[in-house]
């Protein structure tokens, strides 16, 4: 039994830091039409920024707050000096710009700041919670994690189904002239989305670094898991992005712990294509997009 409560807390963290990447991917997909590949070098970076000002001495949580104010400048950047020039052309384009993107940003970075690896705080403990004499794997910073998902989801859904900067942003990424016709300033909404979905790429970064080691390459492994926790939940819902992030979590967590963490990369595989065939949608997803 504790076992169990051990692997499934784990799994929880796990899924809810997968869930974070997925919803910088899921608000992109929604503002853009574009799955960014980039999006995890570019939260290493925002991530290195914030490590810079910790080891000068400042607060984490002023490293945390610019970190995010980073993420939001270095992705309304992207898209203004990079991604627009593919604006009317092939989406496979941008996505294979993006994909060159992901190898040009881990060269910086590893001029920049170097390759080695270097410890990252968090700003809360790392020792599970003790109830008695018995210690459960969840943290502080777990409890953190979880708190700012959640937090990150809702104010998602809020401003895509609630605010009319979503409907303008959803309708940038459906139909561009369309939606000029009608007045939506195209350019300025494609901006935003990017840079939106850097500040939340830019928050998963410290989440996943926090009390642990940071390289350029941290945060690789996390593109694979975060597009199969967006693709399970469907690109288009963010919380079926934190949905899949848990599932693919807590799957893996029981694979790992029941039967062998070298079968890990193999589940998410086979997890993935099972969706796939059944659900391609995503297994949250309700809305499609109808085309003329």
């Amino acid at each position: 039994m504790q076992q169990l409560t051990t692997t499934v807390l784990t799994g929880l963290t796990l899924g809810m830091v997968y869930a974070a990447f997925a919803l910088a991917l899921v608000l992109i997909w929604r503002a853009t039409r574009i799955v960014n590949f980039a999006q995890a070098p570019m939260a290493m970076i925002t991530t290195y920024i914030a490590l810079v000002l910790i080891d000068a001495g400042l607060s984490y949580w002023l490293g945390f707050v610019v970190a995010l104010l980073s993420g939001l400048v270095l992705g309304a950047l992207v898209e203004r000096f990079v991604i627009r020039y593919m604006v009317g052309k092939s989406e496979i384009n941008a996505v294979i710009l993006t994909l060159g993107l992901f190898i040009v940003i881990h060269a910086v970075a590893a001029l920049v700041f170097g390759a080695r690896y270097r410890s990252f705080p968090a700003p809360f403990g790392l020792r599970g919670f003790q109830f008695g004499d018995t210690t459960i794997a969840l943290t502080g910073f777990g409890v953190f994690t979880i708190l700012s998902v959640v937090a990150v989801m809702v104010s998602l859904v809020l401003l895509f189904r609630g605010t009319n900067v979503g409907l303008k942003m959803r309708a940038s990424a459906f139909n561009i002239e369309m939606s000029r016709l009608l007045g939506v300033r195209v350019g300025r909404m494609l901006t935003l989305g990017w840079a939106l979905a850097a500040v939340v790429g830019s928050l998963s970064g410290l989440l996943i670094a926090g009390g642990g080691l940071v390289h350029p390459s941290y945060m690789d492994g996390v593109v694979v898991y975060g597009f199969v926790a967006a693709v399970l939940g469907g690109l288009d819902s963010p919380a079926g992005a934190v949905a899949g992030g848990l599932t693919l979590g807590l799957s893996l967590s029981l694979v790992s712990g029941y039967v062998g963490s070298e079968l890990v990369p193999l589940a998410s595989l086979v997890i993935l294509m099972a969706v796939l065939l059944v659900r391609p949608g995503g297994l949250f997803a309700h809305v499609r997009e109808r085309r003329v």
